[in-house]
């Protein structure tokens, strides 16, 4: 037996060790502020360099976070108040995408210009996601159906393997390969290119949340009751449930690390929280601060992001406020 595979378990149990006995109110490290009044939708690059965020003064703002400042503001075509509900960046940085209700839009991110808008042919859009280099799109609709468009082909595809309405939606970074969560207490894992189920992972109650690993090992399914599961996508099998004892819990965002060891989870509670994958067992948490003038307290999180070395988690959420959470003692 090698004496790596100790090692690391080593590293592991003391790196919890070490930030699982800090206090779980602790304040964020930086926090500034990207909507004055709030946000209707927020999403972090995989490499948290960026930050889109929808607002009703601000329209659709590009932020770039390493340097906190304004990289573009944009206007969602012909959205009503500018609300535009829905956003999403390739994991390459190339290309981002906004959606309303009925139309969503594509903007280079290099360019800073749209390549258009287009409206859906029926239904209403409940959530989107993007390939890398913009090429491949994915739209989950209320009807059910879940589309994937080609935009260098113009070829579409139609998932109608669920029987209800579309909660959440997440695409490979290749474009490949598609998770999709709905009502009918499924998410299915399916081939792009032929539309075929690969898996198929059953919830006791409505699928509210679907997730990659950024590499493919991985994806991650919640429901809105008790079932938070990480599947292992070459077998299909389970690799672990989150615990928790509360009634039930309700993720608003996910994020993997780059290792595929951590999770991230953000909550409509304010709830920030990192899990480890192989035990389900919460390490750490947090709340995001609500906005000063919000009664009840509360804030939606709209997305995470680790960083580079995973010392610190970055967050969007519905306060407006895009703020750094410590992981690592320093």
């Amino acid at each position: 037996m090698t004496e790596f595979p100790y090692n690391r378990f080593i590293l592991f149990a003391l790196f919890f060790l070490l930030i699982g006995c800090q206090d779980p109110t602790a304040k964020p490290e930086s926090s500034y502020e990207h909507a004055v009044e709030g946000s209707y939708a927020a999403t972090i690059s995989d490499d948290g360099k960026y930050s889109l965020v929808s607002s009703i003064h601000h329209g659709v703002s590009l932020w770039d976070l390493e340097k906190n400042a304004l990289k573009y503001q944009w206007s969602h075509q012909g959205a009503e108040h500018n609300i535009t509900f829905l956003t999403a960046i390739a994991p390459d940085n190339s290309y981002a995408m906004t959606a309303d209700k009925e139309k969503f839009g594509i903007w280079n991110i290099e360019t800073g210009q749209s390549e258009g808008f287009i409206k859906i042919r029926e239904s209403t859009i409940r959530d989107i996601a993007i390939s890398n280099q913009g090429r491949y799109l994915l739209i989950g609709k209320t009807n059910g159906k879940v589309v994937h468009v080609d935009r260098d082909t113009g070829r579409r595809i139609e998932f109608v393997g669920h029987q209800e309405k579309i909660n959440s939606v997440a695409l490979s970074p290749n474009g490949f390969y598609a998770l999709s969560g709905s009502n009918d207490y499924v998410a299915f894992l399916w081939d792009t290119r032929s539309g075929q189920v690969v898996y198929r992972f059953n919830h006791p109650s409505r699928v509210s949340k679907v997730a990659f690993d950024p590499k493919g090992r991985f994806a991650f399914t919640a429901d809105s009751q008790k079932q938070a599961r990480v599947w292992d996508l070459k077998t299909g099998e389970s690799v672990s449930r989150l615990i928790y004892t509360s009634r039930q819990q309700i993720y608003s965002a996910i994020r993997f690390n780059k290792d595929a060891t951590l999770l991230a989870t953000g909550s409509p509670s304010r709830k920030l929280a990192i899990w480890d994958i192989q035990t389900g067992k919460q390490i750490k948490k947090w709340f995001v601060t609500p906005r000063k003038d919000s009664r009840p307290k509360s804030a939606v999180v709209y997305s995470i992001a680790f960083s580079q070395n995973d010392t610190k988690l970055i967050t969007e959420s519905s306060s407006g406020l895009v703020e750094t959470w410590q992981i690592k003692a320093k």
